[in-house]
């Protein structure tokens, strides 16, 4: 009978201690790709940053031939939300930053059309290709960024991982998404 007993209390431990590593394992993955996707979304400010400030050299140049049009596009820059101390970064944040600077590039195309003299000059098409450079990388980061949600969220959801994120207040992360009319830069969207 104290053998049985003794067995027993030997499986409750062996099980108590398989549950904590078990919990512990998890814990540990649930901050490591939670820490990555705060990463990503940070990476992505980074570089939303380093688009408006070359959006904002080209608003610049345009100003030599349209001083009003590339007033009102530095002013819309400048008051862009970016470099608001105190926001947080989430996807929509991010989204929001993504759709401001396609409406701000948008408006400088327009100038630059009217301009040909300005689209035909150096400096122009060096800022311009810079420009798309930055638009790649956050084109990549946000790949990276979903990618890693969807690793936590599938984390976040299966069982009996979800009892373990639940008790430890992880949830699922948004996506970050492209609108309708980014998409059509994007035929094969």
């Amino acid at each position: 009978m104290i053998i049985v007993i003794v067995t027993f209390l030997g499986l409750l431990l062996l099980a108590a201690v398989a549950v904590g590593v078990y919990f512990i394992k998890t814990q540990r993955e649930l901050v490591r790709l939670d820490e990555m996707c705060k990463n990503a979304q940070s990476q992505i400010m980074v570089q939303l940053n380093s688009r408006f400030d070359v959006v904002l050299a080209l608003a610049r140049m345009a100003g030599k031939y349209a001083e009003y049009e590339s007033k009102t596009i530095i002013d819309a820059v400048q008051a862009r939300t970016p470099h608001a101390g105190g926001q947080q970064e989430t996807p929509a944040t991010l989204n929001q930053q993504n759709h401001l600077l396609a409406d701000v590039m948008g408006r400088l195309n327009v100038v630059y059309e009217r301009y040909p003299e300005l689209k035909a000059s150096e400096l122009y098409v060096n800022t311009q290709r810079g420009q798309k450079q930055y638009e790649e990388q956050v084109r990549i980061s946000r790949m990276i960024y979903n990618d890693t949600a969807t690793k936590m969220n599938a984390l976040v959801r299966q069982w009996p991982t979800s009892i373990v994120a639940s008790l430890l207040h992880f949830g699922v992360k948004d996506y970050l998404t492209i609108d309708d009319e980014q998409k059509l830069g994007y035929p094969d969207l």
